[in-house]
């Protein structure tokens, strides 16, 4: 049978209802009793059949077999509770002399245990139920056959958290018990309320994310697995409709759904689609495997669905998308940034000046950031002819990374060159530059050497709480005196620098160097010092470069943890 496809919710609502009483009147003609759901009341089950039986009824010979005696006082049993396929007993009632049930008898019962733990009905004949059950008390159960004794109404479906101690250990089993009076007696069964198939089935639909349905076309009656209320967030007794089921569809998808139930109808098998339901708010996108339960006329009166939830994969996938597209804009800007640090590291930081050697001296400098991504930090040197014939020295860092640390190292270095023009001496300038760095809100500080180099190759340096250059002189490297070293720039404001001054001769080799170069965790500097000045007199007498390159080389020189930065001059 085929239908044509709908093109509204509404549509596909009355596309499924006209199926389903085209359904039942059609099987309303061809049956010979009422069925269950199509309008008339339920077929009766056994439990109800016999509770319908008047309390003083007397019982036939077929209904004593039924409810499993031949006689009154329940000396014979026949053998139809053993077909009963969950635990049951046949239950005479034991009277008080006010004419309550104080207690029950075992008449009969059945070989079927409901727990590991608890005896076999069959092996209770006899006993008496509190005897058999002790956690029938206090678990309201005796009160509630007590209840089917005196009021004939039968007990559907009470869930008794069934508690017994046995051998010192307590043991609990949930019981969904269903009783029923059986003329003087009562009939009850038992059964776990979820078996361990059960439970292990609800734990894969967990892991799994699935869950499954049925829809009884004839009857209404709609069932649903833990699973899929767990996906729909709907109470398990009050599963969904079609139509439900139809009013959350995502609008985009209702062609696609319709087409799947359109399938499903007509006795196609199996159908497979993917589609999204609007749940409290929330998108769910779900595959759904849709197959019909079809009579030996080939028409569906059932329709069974397996649902498999996609959306937290789908989150998934999209906050990985999200997270691709961010790495991709940092990376971008991260690369935009490295543009602008190159172009200001060739701005202030220049390699090489052939002025320099007019003069005498043959220069090299490196820098290297700790960051792989970055171009240039907070570390700095500058070495230049001044007009008045010397030769500015200095070397410094400015705390912290990326832009904001270039930032504040070219004010720096701007800030010393335009000062280094007034011929004061390098303990004036550094005292001025200290002034600067104390003005910046920020409170960030900053180390520095600076100094001239006259005429006469004479160091005039100031330092700023700067590791001392390394001379190299006859083969062997030492630290400058730093008997004059003062604090940081930026830490005390109004502090005045002291100069010293360091004669060169020619052949000597001084290295300027950030303290990327030598500072490493939990070790003390003078060992990175140390290590630094063994390194210097490894590689002479080489030029500066060669100096700087075997520096970089070493490994335990160039794993630095911080920017680091090296200016190294030769007295020719």
């Amino acid at each position: 049978m085929s239908f044509p496809l709908p093109d509204s919710v509404d549509a596909l609502k009355g596309m499924i209802g006209r199926e389903v009483t085209s359904l039942r009147a059609t099987v309303r003609r061809h049956a010979e009793r009422p069925l269950s759901g199509s309008g008339g009341t339920e077929l009766a089950s056994p439990l109800q059949s016999l509770a319908v039986l008047p309390p003083s009824a007397e019982l036939d010979g077929a209904t004593r077999c039924l409810c499993g005696t031949h006689d009154r006082d329940g000396s014979g049993v026949c053998s139809v509770l053993a077909a009963i396929p969950v635990s049951a007993v046949l239950l005479e009632p034991v009277w008080d002399r006010a004419g309550s049930v104080l207690d029950f008898r075992i008449v009969a019962g059945n070989r079927f245990r409901s727990a590991e733990w608890l005896d076999a009905p069959d092996h209770q004949v006899g006993q008496r139920l509190l005897e058999a059950r002790p956690g029938a008390a206090h678990s309201g159960l005796l009160g509630a056959l007590a209840d089917v004794v005196d009021t004939g109404k039968p007990l559907d479906g009470m869930v008794v958290d069934y508690t017994e101690e046995r051998l010192g250990r307590i043991h609990r089993a949930p019981l969904l018990y269903s009783a029923a009076r059986c003329g003087e007696q009562v009939l009850a069964t038992w059964r776990p309320v979820q078996t361990r198939a059960e439970l292990l089935t609800v734990d894969a639909q967990f892991l799994a994310s699935m869950g499954w349905g049925n829809w009884d076309l004839l009857s209404g009656k709609v069932t649903w697995s833990e699973g899929l209320s767990r996906i729909f967030h709907a109470d398990v007794r009050m599963p969904w409709t079609l139509d439900q089921l139809c009013d959350a569809l995502l609008p985009g998808d209702l062609t696609a759904f319709s087409e799947f139930l359109t399938s499903v109808l007509a006795g196609e098998e199996p159908a497979w689609t993917r589609i999204r339901f609007v749940v409290l708010g929330e998108v769910r996108t779900l595959d759904l495997l849709g197959r019909p339960v079809t009579g030996t006329d080939g028409r569906t009166w059932a329709v069974n669905l397996v649902a498999r939830d996609l959306t937290p994969q789908i989150r998934s996938r999209r906050r990985l998308a999200e997270t691709e597209r961010e790495s991709d804009r940092l990376r971008r800007q991260t690369e935009a940034e490295r543009r602008v640090a190159d172009a200001l590291r060739e701005a202030i930081l220049p390699t090489h000046s052939e002025a320099l050697a007019a003069v005498g001296l043959t220069v090299a400098a490196s820098y290297r950031p700790a960051e792989p991504d970055a171009a240039v930090g907070g570390d700095w040197y500058k070495c230049r002819l001044l007009s008045d014939g010397r030769v500015l020295v200095a070397i410094g860092d400015a705390s912290g990374h990326g832009l904001e640390a270039v930032a504040r190292m070219a004010q720096q270095r701007h800030a010393l060159a335009g000062l280094a023009q007034t011929n004061s001496s390098a303990g004036e300038i550094t005292t001025w530059m200290n002034d600067l760095v104390c003005s910046d809100p920020t409170g960030h500080t900053a180390t520095m050497v600076a100094g001239h180099l006259d005429e006469d190759k004479v160091l005039h340096w100031a330092d700023a709480g700067h590791p001392a250059p390394l001379l190299l002189r006859d083969g062997r490297a030492e630290p400058l005196a730093t008997e004059q070293r003062g604090p940081l720039l930026g830490a005390l404001p109004g502090y005045a620098y002291e100069t010293s001054s360091t004669p060169l001769l020619p052949g000597d080799l001084l290295v300027l160097y950030t303290d990327g170069m030598v500072e490493r965790r939990g070790e003390d500097v003078t060992v990175g010092i140390d290590r630094l000045a063994a390194a210097v007199e490894a590689s002479s007498p080489a030029a500066p470069q060669q100096v700087i390159e075997a520096l970089l080389a070493d490994a335990e020189i160039a794993g630095h943890e911080d920017d680091a930065c090296v200016l190294a001059i030769r007295v020719e």
